[in-house]
This record gives structure tokens, C-alpha cells and sequence, in this order.
């Protein structure tokens, strides 16, 4: 059984390019992200989870926080180096060291770097610690499956559709979602999806 012995929850990892730094979330860092929970509240159409105000932000903080104590997830906070602010987050989650997996989600952005090259160098960044660092063979993404933009997004860095799975998850509205599956494996970022993003 393989088993990852370079990833260290306990560790503070820095990702960063001329684009975007990424590191770990704090407690701190509710100021800088509770502004979008005002002025871009359709951020969480599609979320497992309904952020509606400044409590409900702090939960979502401290839940990513916890889950890296606990260790089964990492979490970044995203930082636009052109803008010089602070524009969202994203993680690393159902980490498996003994499998060598993980998935990557639990993303949103600011509306403002959407459509701007953020993602890209953010996933850049993410992938090549990944498969390179960490030693990683598989990173999965899943997203509402009506969420089309997000789809897209995935597909334009490189993912591989895998499937559906019906009627998946419960939404904050009552309503079920189906969930689609993609995935990026180490062999794919080595031979094509490292110089497609680069």
C-alpha cells in the first residue's frame, strides 16, 4: 500500500507565482473574505453550504480549520498578487495518504478575477505541489453537475470526466445534487496538463 510520508498537515505550506499566493486559512482571516458574503452572495449558488452572513462565514473558517487538525483536509486562502487583495479560497479535502488522493474544491473566487487567469495559476500552483511535492498520483474534483461555468472551469485546466453521481448530496434549499466526477492523474499532469496550464 503506498504511503505518502512528505505531506505534514502540521507544516505551513506557501504556494505562491507572479499571479497568486496561496497559504493556509487562519481564524484571522474573516475580515478579508466577509465582504464577499454581502456583496457577492450568488458566490454560493451551487455550495454545500449555505454562507449567508458573517456567522455562517466564521463556521465555514473554523470547519476548514478543524478538518486540518483533524487531518483529512488543507486549506488555502487566496491571495491576487495584481490586485493586492485577498479574492477567495480553496483546499485540498478527503485527503488519503495511504492511497496517494486527494480531492480539490471547496473553491470560490471574487466575481472580479473570474475570466482573468487566476484559476489557472492557482491550479498551476496546487497541482504541481500535488504531484511533484507531495507525490500525489490523483487529484479529483466534483461539482454540481448544473453548474455549468464550473464545469468548464475544470475542464479547461485539464480534468478528465469520470461520471455522475445521482442524486449525491443534500443543498441547503432541501433539494438534492447530482455530482459530477473529474480527476487530473499524475501521468496526465507530467505529459499534458503541466504545460497546458503553463
Amino acid at each position: 500500500m503506498l504511503a505518502l510520508q512528505n505531506f505534514d498537515f502540521n507544516q505551513d505550506y506557501s504556494l505562491e507565482n507572479e499571479r497568486v499566493l496561496l497559504r493556509p486559512l487562519a481564524v484571522s482571516d474573516l475580515p478579508y473574505l466577509e465582504k464577499y458574503v454581502l456583496e457577492e452572495p450568488d458566490l454560493w449558488q451551487f455550495s454545500l453550504v449555505a454562507i449567508q452572513d458573517k456567522a455562517d462565514l466564521e463556521k465555514y473558517i473554523h470547519d476548514a480549520i478543524e478538518a486540518r487538525n483533524q487531518k483529512t483536509a488543507y486549506p488555502f486562502i487566496v491571495f491576487d498578487q495584481l490586485s493586492q487583495t485577498y479574492v477567495g479560497v480553496t483546499r485540498f479535502y478527503d485527503i488519503q495518504l495511504a492511497f496517494g488522493t486527494t480531492q480539490l474544491g471547496y473553491t470560490w473566487y471574487s466575481k472580479k478575477v473570474w475570466g482573468t487567469g487566476l484559476n489557472q495559476a492557482c491550479k498551476f500552483l496546487l497541482l504541481e505541489f500535488a504531484f511533484e511535492k507531495m507525490g500525489f498520483e490523483r487529484v479529483e474534483f466534483r461539482a454540481d453537475n448544473n453548474n455549468k461555468r464550473s464545469i468548464a472551469a475544470m475542464q479547461k485546466i485539464g480534468c478528465t470526466v469520470e461520471g455522475v453521481l445521482r442524486n449525491h448530496l443534500p443543498m441547503p434549499n432541501g433539494k438534492r445534487r447530482d455530482s459530477i466526477v473529474l480527476s487530473i492523474l499524475k501521468e496526465e499532469w507530467e505529459t499534458r496538463v503541466k504545460s497546458l496550464l503553463r
